[in-house]
């Protein structure tokens, strides 16, 4: 297969080594999947020389975009950070693992540049899913969230995807999830996919039950709690990396100290496809190759234009092919 024009370039680097030591990560990386970490410490020991440029670094800080390079192969950075972030403007904390509206703005914006410049898109994955509520809808989460969809669904450009820790609901779809057809996805051992966890699920399940025996003073028997705990044991056993594995839904589990090699083989190859890195379903294959050659069009044409070759001669021979 040939390779693209944006593909040629971002091969063509020299692969420096990551910032810090892959081993680090273990110390980095907490033993209980609820507890907060510094995710740019994460990416400190995956990305070249641990660089990011960040886009709008203070803006939406729950979710961190950025253009990197991982052995010299130029990528877009998606992420989820974790801890409490405070609003400057003094409006309530956000929560990291969570996609609000300007977060999902704010992707939204980083993916079309990226499909724009050709570059590739890695998604880094610690996502509990999107902010629910009446403030949240009247700030426009709806719309945004289906904005950071068709974005993620429609660009046409390469996607990799890491799971690191959790990846619930609509989230891990926005997240560039399975069912959106991602070139790879890979997930550390401690990767947990689902709709929800375990305790958020027996909440959903046995909640009105729990607030009836409340309100009455009561607990719940033996017999509620056996099955509360049943939910709980069958969604912490399905969350696991190995069961998703299992059944096709990653390509493979890692190690964190493997992640850089994983990486770079999924995006080289990826890119040796010079095509519309699209699943079936989202358009056409005449539409997105038509998409796909106008934009590549487009890039030879910015290249050519310093140059006494006329772009519109390029377009002329392309489609005399």
């Amino acid at each position: 297969a040939g390779t693209s024009t944006g593909s040629k370039r971002n091969t063509e680097t020299t692969a420096p080594d990551a910032g810090a030591p892959a081993e680090r990560i273990y110390e980095i990386f907490p033993e209980d999947h609820r507890q907060p970490y510094n995710m740019r410490d994460v990416l400190d020991c995956l990305l070249d020389k641990g660089h990011l440029d960040e886009f709008q670094a203070d803006y939406a800080k729950e979710i961190i975009t950025g253009h990197a390079s991982i052995r010299g192969i130029q990528v877009g950075v998606i992420t989820n950070a974790r801890g409490m972030f405070r609003d400057p403007a003094g409006g309530s904390p956000k929560f990291g693992g969570i996609i609000y509206t300007e977060s999902a703005e704010k992707v939204a914006y980083f993916i079309e540049t990226c499909n724009r410049h050709r570059t590739p898109l890695l998604f880094i994955q610690d996502v509990s899913g999107f902010m629910v509520g009446a403030e949240a809808e009247h700030s426009g989460i709806i719309r945004a969230g289906a904005r950071f969809v068709e974005a993620m669904a429609t660009a046409m450009v390469p996607k990799v995807v890491l799971t690191m820790n959790h990846a619930s609901g609509a989230g891990y779809y926005a997240m560039a999830g399975q069912g959106f057809d991602p070139d790879f996805i890979f997930s550390w051992p401690t990767g947990r996919m689902g709709v929800m966890e375990g305790e958020s699920a027996a909440q959903a399940v046995f909640g009105s039950q729990l607030e009836k025996l409340r309100a009455k003073g009561e607990g719940p028997g033996k017999e509620l709690e056996t099955e509360i705990d049943r939910v709980k044991e069958t969604y912490d056993r399905e969350l696991d990396a190995k069961y998703a594995a299992a059944r096709g839904f990653v390509d493979a589990v890692i190690a964190p100290e493997d992640t850089r090699d994983a990486l770079e083989l999924a995006l080289r190859v990826s890119l040796n496809y010079s095509g519309p890195h699209l699943g079936q379903f989202v358009l056409p294959e005449t539409q997105s190759q038509i998409e796909w050659e106008v934009s590549e069009f487009v890039v030879v044409a910015w290249d050519f234009l310093c140059d006494s070759v006329s772009p519109w001669l390029i377009l002329r021979a392309s489609r005399c092919r």
